[in-house]
């Protein structure tokens, strides 16, 4: 069949309505279905939205900020129910799924009350006259979240978007549509119509979407490949686009700290949520000097985290096998397996917490995102190495730092080429940071205050008197 015909038969098999079957993680049994929408449910969507923009845009932005804190009450009426659907369509833990929410629900009521504060500035020009600049909202948000963190992720971006007076079309992760339809329906209940619309389907979908003409912006948070997909399609619609891609973040383990409490940060970075954060620990470059008791200590915390019931699955078989693939990659490549690296028996996607050493640069698992609970350990000479190695890499998402030394961490700050520099805490840090993703891992503020100025145009204005 030609490449032509190719194209219009898979153009029409997606006005077809397809289902999108989800099963539980943890269980294999079947949590439901959704429909995929259709390539004009899609352009529909953009024109819905569209058409609310101009009466959204001219509400004051305390308004604006009301309306998100009544979608943060809304958000907490149905927490317990959003994270259990959570639970059972990813396999995050129900205390996992529950801080997800909360955490959605704090973001929203931030956005509600930085919207309005989200000035502009005052210019120093003649005497005479005034100068200002004014922040205005784009247009059309197209909001693409994963799975991994469903809820807080989806409801930051778009609670940034409304609040700054722009419309979102949002199209939900196909690994938990039911949840992005939970969350779609509760801020539709609470916002005028077409504020925020929701739409369901695969990666066909989110192509519909983000090459649609009248998309002025896509906010994407998700993988390194559909990111870069995205950002060629907004060439040719000249969207604005920001994403947080994948990464491949390293871990520095310094000679002078305890390897005990560096195993345990190392494995909690590598094995929370089953390794799918997108700030994950995926490479481990550990001194030669503490190289003996940290990997022992490492193995002990694997199979602790292990054993723990509140350790999820990986998301799906999908992911499992891409998971195991780099683990058999590596051990075929001269890397030793010290734990785990096994798939087990039973129902669901589970992956036990695996950890490899004797790894090195050129290994699948140190060059990619396994995005899945394995720590490969790398042993270096010195911290010169791991800084070298570390900030070798085509990602540049986050790095952790564990050293005892300043004079360490600030060269670390200083050489890595990442958005995100961490000294000995692997996860953590004050409300208000706003970082930029480098190289693979994306590009622009996909959080904090700085997300508000993605989300708007700055217009610079010049008033004189009439003469």
């Amino acid at each position: 069949m030609s490449a032509h015909l190719l194209a219009a038969a898979e153009s029409d098999r997606f006005e077809q309505p397809d289902l999108l079957p989800i099963t539980d993680p943890r269980t294999g049994e079947s949590v439901g279905s959704v429909r995929i929408a259709t390539a004009h449910e899609v352009a529909d969507a953009v024109v819905v939205a569209a058409a609310s923009f101009g009466e959204w845009a001219a509400r004051t932005p305390a308004e604006r900020g009301a309306a998100l804190h009544a979608v943060a009450d809304a958000l907490a009426a149905r927490e317990e129910e959003l994270a259990d659907l959570n639970h059972r369509e990813t396999g995050k833990s129900i205390a996992d799924a529950l801080g997800g929410v909360r955490a959605a629900i704090g973001t929203a009521r931030q956005y509600a009350e930085l919207g309005p504060l989200h000035a502009g500035r005052a210019l120093r020009g003649a005497a005479t006259a005034v100068d200002f600049t004014v922040a205005e909202p784009r247009g059309v948000v197209a909001v693409i979240t994963p799975w991994n963190d469903p809820v807080a992720v989806a409801v930051g971006l778009i609670a940034a978007a409304v609040v700054t007076g722009n419309t979102v079309v949002h199209k939900p992760s196909e690994r938990c549509p039911h949840v992005g339809e939970m969350l779609g329906a509760v801020f539709a209940d609470v916002l005028p119509p077409g504020v925020v619309v929701t739409i369901s389907g695969d990666g066909r979908t989110g192509a519909a979407l983000t090459s649609t003409v009248g998309v002025a912006m896509v906010a994407h948070v998700g993988s390194s490949a559909t990111g870069a997909r995205i950002a060629r399609a907004a060439v040719l619609t000249g969207a604005h686009v920001i994403r947080e891609n994948g990464g491949n973040d390293a871990i520095l383990v310094d000679a002078d700290v305890d390897p005990s409490w560096a195993a345990a940060q190392t494995a909690l970075g590598a094995f929370a949520n089953a390794g799918q954060i997108c700030t994950s620990v995926e490479r481990v470059l550990v001194h030669s000097d503490i190289a003996g008791p940290f990997l022992d200590a490492l193995v002990a915390e694997a199979v602790r985290w292990t054993a723990d019931a509140e350790s999820g699955p990986l998301v799906d078989g999908e992911l499992r096998r891409i998971v195991h693939e780099h683990v058999v990659d590596a051990v075929e490549d001269g890397a030793r397996l010290l734990t785990g690296g096994t798939v087990p028996e039973g129902p669901g996607s589970f992956y036990p917490a695996t950890v490899l050493a004797d790894c090195r640069p050129g290994m699948r698992v140190m060059r990619e995102e396994t995005f899945g609970p394995v720590a490969p350990v790398m042993v270096v000479a010195d911290f010169d190495e791991a800084v070298r190695l570390a900030a070798a890499d085509p990602h540049g998402l986050a790095a952790t730092v564990l050293t005892g030394s300043m004079a360490n961490a600030h060269r670390a700050i200083a050489a890595l080429p990442v958005g995100t520099v961490k000294v000995n805490a692997v996860f953590g840090g004050a409300p208000g940071g706003s970082a930029e993703p480098r190289g693979e891992s994306g590009s622009g503020f996909g959080y904090g205050p700085g997300l508000l100025d993605e989300m708007t145009l700055t217009k610079v204005v010049h008033l004189e008197a009439a003469p």
